[in-house]
């Protein structure tokens, strides 16, 4: 791979390059929030079995983080950006034969390549962005970074409900009314609405992947040198090493809440809006969730300037706790309120992920990228949350499956509030790595 360490001018486009990755996961992320109530009616779908859109997602980031970290410390992060780029666009491509045989599994399983994809992707950027610069800026810089992607989101539900979501919503009875020729139009024309979006998505990519390869990298992003510590440390030694710091450990767990309470209230404001609205249409709800991307992406710039005056940590837990409360308003007053309540979530959501992540990593040295595989593995919070959610919603309401975002919050508030300065137990454990 090309690398350039001393002329600095050429690190301008691989920093454009791995910015845009930001904005190009959002609308990945976020195209999923119009899929779960557009499939949900194409496929005759529970809350539940539409919930398990986010869990095929989330799954990808599971299973793939560990090994986008193995190539990562292999290859460098240049490459793991490539591979992340490829399976993502060659997942969107399979939304073309999914839509064709109408077939939900291979919804999810194009969903699942997807995701595979974005978890080489989100490993890599997340910690490139952290050692770009000073390590006590690290959260803000990330902040920053981050502060792209709520325009790819909003991008997402905006060609989603432009381009994917019908506006036709046949009641109960006028399904029954159906000839089965008149039904099945119904759900060709529901598939297929997903593939042109999916087809532009996959050009974008494919091409992006072709340019980061093009690109002169600095030499960091580049196969590490072989004595770089980091590359020469086992994989073994090195998840036994993040097993000693507590700090951390929380730091994951921390993660997978806040990624459930972020995917589970984004996935069903459209369904909590029609539940709580009655007669308002799906295209009306989703200018809901739009509007609330909107107030994500002025969180992530308001709070990133905030951080020059207050702890980043701190500032991230007292944001937790609002949505606690906000999260409570929606599940126990509803209506207009409580959607109101859930849209404002988003604002105090925006610093949670990159701050958590920052956080979590500081201090880790040559257990770095590693540590980066663990947080991107909690993503699959999603996943579990979310189909939690859609149980829930099925036995009782939506507006009691928003209790599991609170908890959530409440989790997400404890660590800001618990996190500082390294543990001695991190530090002793960073003195062995080293060793």
């Amino acid at each position: 791979m090309a690398s350039d360490t001393h002329h600095p001018k050429t690190a301008l486009a691989p920093m454009i390059l791995i910015v845009t990755l930001f904005f190009l996961w959002g609308v990945a992320n976020n195209l999923n929030d119009v899929l779960i109530p557009h499939l949900k009616k194409a496929f005759f779908l529970t809350d539940l079995r539409s919930g398990l859109v986010q869990s095929a997602f989330y799954l990808g980031y599971f299973f793939l983080a560990l090994p986008a970290g193995l190539v990562m410390r292999r290859y460098g992060y240049k490459t793991a950006v490539i591979v992340g780029l490829l399976l993502f666009g060659l997942g969107a491509l399979l939304f073309y034969p999914a839509a064709q045989v109408q077939q939900y599994g291979l919804f999810l399983g194009a969903l699942f390549v997807i995701a595979s994809g974005l978890a080489f992707l989100e490993t890599s950027a997340n910690p490139l962005i952290t050692v770009l610069g000073d390590p006590a800026k690290a959260e803000q810089r990330l902040n920053f970074a981050q502060a792209f992607n709520p325009l790819g989101s909003i991008t997402a539900v905006v060609v989603g409900r432009q381009f994917i979501l019908s506006g036709v919503e046949p009641t109960k009875a006028e399904f029954a009314a159906m000839s089965p020729a008149q039904l099945a139009a119904f759900q060709t024309a529901e598939a297929h609405s997903t593939q042109i979006p999916y087809l532009i998505i996959a050009a974008v990519v494919l091409v992006w992947a072709v340019l980061v390869a093009i690109t002169r990298f600095p030499h960091a992003a580049g196969r590490p040198d072989a004595d770089e510590a980091d590359a020469a440390l086992p994989a073994g030694q090195a998840i036994s090493g993040l097993f000693a710091r507590p700090r951390f450990l929380f730091g994951v767990v921390a993660q997978f809440f806040y990624v459930g309470a972020q995917v589970g209230v984004w996935s069903y404001m459209i369904r909590y809006a029609q539940h709580e609205i009655p007669g308002m249409g799906e295209k009306t709800a989703a200018a809901y969730l739009s509007w609330s991307l909107v107030g994500f992406m002025a969180g992530r710039f308001i709070g990133t300037a905030l951080m020059n005056r207050v702890s980043p940590s701190l500032l991230m837990a007292v944001f937790a706790a609002i949505n606690v409360v906000l999260t409570l308003t929606a599940a126990l007053v509803g209506g207009q309120v409580g959607l109101y309540a859930l849209a404002a979530t988003s604002f105090f959501m925006s610093i949670m992920f990159p701050t958590i992540f920052a956080s979590s990593l500081k201090g880790l040295g040559p257990l770095t990228k590693t540590g980066s595989s663990f947080l991107v593995m909690s993503i699959i919070g999603g996943a579990v949350l979310t189909a939690v959610m859609g149980a829930i919603s099925d036995v009782s309401a939506i507006t009691f499956a928003i209790l599991v975002p609170s908890a959530c919050f409440a989790v997400v508030s404890l660590f800001g509030f618990t996190a500082g300065p390294a543990t001695r137990a991190d530090l002793k454990a960073t003195a062995g790595a080293h060793a």
